[in-house]
């Protein structure tokens, strides 16, 4: 054989085992053999099931569900498997370092650029899926549209992460979430996108939705000045033209009524809010993702989160679990400082089943992805996470993943996470 004949039945070889490795576990029949799973509508565990999963989507479930013969077994008999985790309000491109930032974002901001925040952003985002969220909703603070990048990295399969929703670039008034100084006015960009009319409020959502923007992010009232319900409401309107939902940054009574008649879909931290607007919140679909910090990280409002958390769950508000989570912490993960956000929903009395809801099938609906995700149902992706003590007796059980299912393909397995680039081949 000589050397080009080589060189060519070299290159075939290559191409078949990328076409090969392509679909790695979603191509083949698997079958998992569960000891519990749970039931959403229920809230119960189901005992002894069995899940089929064909082509990365659930085909069959139940305890009579008969296994193919060329179907692959996976044993989770000793078990509790629940659908994948979702945190509605994250944010993979932002890593605060205390030390370093002191505390304050801004300094991280200007301290790093796009490019080295999304490489941070791969090992977050594969911190997040070994952790068990299959998938996130990501609210900004992304520089110049790395963001965008990171999901596109990873709905092409060149790194592992949960499946991304993104908000580009944050649209707030003048400032932004930031007290400026005038001889550097525009260090906040492109950080934020400033737009102080309706008519440039309308362009900022035209250009994120440009971009690729699955969710448009509004501050409504972190300066002096709030946006009117008006100009809330330019923005719902031309993000609805795309079919993309936005989602109000508000912390206070008047500017969240505004955002909630305006048309938003959820309420970001919310922290100060009535039993009346709680109450409209309910009565318009909005929900609440309060991203209610563990008592060590905002000792000074946690009495008033935890006290607006357990009003909206009497209430009936709809709530869905998102952390807000952007710190650093030396020997944890993304996905170890995401579970501490638990702590708040214990801490307001929820019960754990409810809380599994609010991390699953509630963030799913706030998504508009629940026709695809958020419970374990025949014809959903098959995501889907294994732990090793029920979670409806101590939610901390969550924190034990040892299976990983992202739409049929497994990630981890056995404690162990698994991966190989790239599952689809890029353009």
């Amino acid at each position: 054989m000589n050397s080009t004949t080589r060189s060519q039945a070299t290159f075939v070889t290559v191409v078949l085992l990328l076409i090969l490795y392509a679909f790695p576990t979603n191509a083949q029949t698997v079958a998992l053999q569960a000891g519990y799973v749970f039931d959403t509508e229920s809230g119960a565990m189901l005992p002894d099931q069995i899940i089929l999963i064909d082509d990365g989507r659930i085909t069959a479930v139940g305890p009579q569900v008969v296994i193919p013969d060329h179907a692959t077994v996976i044993d989770l008999k000793d078990s509790w498997v629940v659908p994948g985790l979702i945190d509605a309000h994250t944010h993979m491109l932002l890593t605060r370092q205390p030390a370093r930032d002191y505390g304050n974002y801004y300094f991280t901001t200007l301290l790093e650029t796009t490019s080295y925040r999304s490489v941070v952003g791969v090992a977050n985002a594969q911190a997040m899926l070994e952790a068990g969220f299959t998938a996130i909703r990501d609210l900004g603070n992304t520089g110049n549209y790395g963001d965008m990048d990171l999901k596109r990295a990873i709905d092409e399969g060149w790194v592992p992460g949960p499946m991304m929703q993104a908000a580009g670039r944050i649209i707030a008034p003048y400032g932004g979430q930031f007290t400026l100084q005038a001889e550097r006015r525009d260090l906040a960009e492109p950080e934020y996108f400033f737009a102080d009319t309706e008519e440039q409020i309308r362009m900022a959502v035209r250009e994120n939705i440009h971009f690729g923007a699955d969710v448009v992010k509004l501050v409504v009232d972190d300066q002096r000045y709030d946006y009117t319900q008006a100009e809330i409401r330019a923005a719902v309107e031309e993000a609805a033209k795309a079919g993309v939902p936005i989602s109000a940054h508000a912390y206070t009574d008047k500017p969240a009524t505004d955002a909630i008649l305006a048309g938003v879909a959820s309420l970001e931290h919310a922290t100060y809010l009535s039993d009346h607007v709680l109450q409209l919140m309910k009565e318009r679909n909005v929900y609440l993702v309060g991203t209610d910090f563990p008592q060590k990280y905002s000792p000074s409002s946690y009495d008033a989160r935890i006290d607006r958390l357990r009003r909206a769950y009497a209430i009936g508000t709809p709530i869905a679990f998102g952390t807000d989570a952007s710190h650093y912490r030396e020997g944890f993960t993304r996905g170890d400082l995401t579970f501490d956000f638990m702590h708040s929903f214990v801490d307001a009395g929820i019960p754990p089943v409810d809380i599994l809801r609010m991390m699953t099938v509630n963030a799913a609906r706030l998504m508009d992805i629940d026709q695809d995700r958020g419970t374990i149902e025949t014809g959903k992706l098959a995501d889907i996470v294994a732990v090793s003590a029920n979670p409806l007796d101590d939610i901390e059980a969550l924190r034990g993943a040892h299976f990983v299912m992202k739409e049929g393909r497994i990630f981890k397995q056995g404690g162990r996470f698994h991966w190989s680039a790239p599952t689809v081949i890029g353009e």
